[in-house]
């Protein structure tokens, strides 16, 4: 039985390059890792995208001459040893990586401190060696044999990321790759890479910014099990190249609230709890989209930023993180700006932090339209759902006493159907009064109406109208505007 990841479009590929003399075509990473993994649902619609052919005993002007009559196709770069067969398939568009075995040399320090000589002969033990960890490091024939020289498929089992060999450390993104694999498979990393990746911690400054976020990304999009990719970050000393991170563990807390231990042990909890927010959602049943689960995300790893700052035993020993909140959106912002997350993240996560300990100080009484009106526009852009599920991720990150947890997730609760009666869980209040209500009133467009328009504003978020016509009659009666 063919596997489903051999595709008719990559069938015909594999056909023709050994018609034309291919000694081996085989799939190779990570849609070899998937399908072993059971990642890949029979049935399932593969994009062809996501299928990597490599080819045995051709070379790079042999594989195009085949290809070209039948595909788009082309060289990214000898460097590379990458080419491109792309077209379209039933109106569906498809692009497909054929790369060559190949020798790659250290000559620099970095992602791409090395040279790369692309070999159609080399031997698999060879050509596999210089891929990133054993999982990866497997090919898969069209008719399901495998070429696994190092034992990768004992490793997904046993769910241990390993080097092939020492030519891990050519290429220090790898670390990161690791911390995203562990979170995305919950793998632990074996001890000699776990060297490896201590080696090659001083070229992190040479890594490209974009790369790095890429890895937070998916840390953040895939990771199922996203303490596991921070237990690596800790273990392998990366940690250190994140020193908002690292200011973390050690750090303590009141063991009241806290019994779990430092704020790194809690921020590994919470970000459990958040990517469980991501996959159940919450009360209000809408699923998260892929922009608001990296938010998500990236808001409960950075929540207890201040903590560093502000932790302090009191007169009776009793340790405190007093302003916490507010004081860790600066370390926050610095985190996120050296990682390079877009502006939005950046833009949605500050506020989530900030804005975090609402739902603990005001744990008297239901939470007042006017206060839930307020939040929703403190947080804007991001909402009083994605709040909603940080404060939830955070009490159950905590491990207090299980009334306790209760409480304050049934608090947020509580806010969060209060923000659906008043119509702001996903935005902030929308505006009454406009600017177009008030020229026919004889206010120009200026200082003056955008001033009017403020108080106007302020006033509909403290429950004083709630129609543009009351909001009017409001201004009117408060001497904004002439009766």
């Amino acid at each position: 039985m063919i596997p489903e990841i051999f595709t008719p479009t990559i069938l015909r590929i594999i056909s023709l390059l050994e018609e034309g003399g291919a000694t081996d075509v085989l799939a190779v990473g990570g849609v070899v890792r998937d399908y072993l993994l059971g990642q890949r649902k029979d049935g399932e619609k593969l994009p062809e995208r996501d299928v990597d052919l490599e080819v045995y005993g051709l070379s790079y002007a042999r594989i195009a001459e085949i290809l070209r009559p039948h595909f788009r196709v082309g060289l990214v770069g000898q460097a590379f040893g990458v080419l491109k067969a792309s077209g379209r398939d039933s109106g569906r568009r498809f692009e497909i990586d054929i790369s060559l075995p190949r020798r790659e040399s250290k000559n620099g320090v970095g992602h791409k401190g090395f040279d790369i000589n692309a070999e159609p002969e080399l031997g698999y033990d060879e050509a596999f060696a210089r891929r990133d960890f054993t999982v990866n490091a497997i090919g898969m024939r069209r008719d399901g044999t495998l070429i696994d020289p190092y034992h990768g498929e004992a490793d997904l089992e046993k769910k241990i990321l390993r080097a092939p060999s020492a030519r891990f450390k050519d290429d220090p993104l790898r670390v990161l790759r690791g911390m995203q694999f562990a979170a995305r498979f919950g793998f632990t990393m074996d001890d000699v890479t776990i060297g490896y990746c201590r080696e090659v911690l001083d070229e992190f400054p040479t890594l490209s910014k974009e790369r790095v976020y890429d890895e937070w990304r998916k840390w953040a999009l895939r990771g199922k099990f996203p303490s596991m990719g921070l237990d690596i970050l800790e273990k392998t000393g990366w940690v250190g190249a994140f020193p908002e991170l690292a200011a973390l563990i050690g750090t303590p807390q009141n063991p009241k609230w806290h019994p779990e231990g430092d704020v790194w042990k809690h921020t590994s909890l919470v970000c459990n709890e958040a990517r469980g927010a991501v996959e159940k959602g919450i009360d209000d049943g809408k699923p998260f989209s892929e922009t608001e689960q990296t938010v998500l995300m990236f808001a409960a790893l950075t929540h207890d930023f201040g903590k560093p700052l502000t932790t302090r035993r009191d007169a009776e020993g009793v340790i405190r993180s007093h302003g916490h909140a507010e004081q860790g959106v600066e370390p926050t912002r610095r985190f996120l700006e050296s990682i390079k997350a877009p502006n939005l993240v950046v833009d949605m996560v500050l506020p989530l932090v900030r804005e975090h300990m609402v739902v603990i100080h005001h744990m008297l009484g239901a939470p007042t339209p006017r206060a839930v009106r307020r939040l929703a526009c403190k947080l804007e852009p991001a909402t009083l759902r994605l709040w909603v599920a940080l404060c939830q991720s955070d009490a159950l990150g905590c491990f207090p006493p299980a009334a306790e947890v209760r409480n304050i997730r049934f608090r947020a609760d509580d806010w969060l159907r209060t923000a659906q009666e008043a119509n702001v869980v996903d935005e902030k209040p929308v505006r009454l009064v406009l600017g177009r209500d008030l020229i026919p009133l004889g206010v120009r467009p200026g200082p003056e109406m955008g001033r009017i328009l403020l108080a106007a504003y302020n006033a509909q978020i403290d429950g004083a109208f709630s129609t543009a016509d009351e909001g009017i009659a409001w201004l009117k009666s408060h001497g904004w505007l002439k009766q």
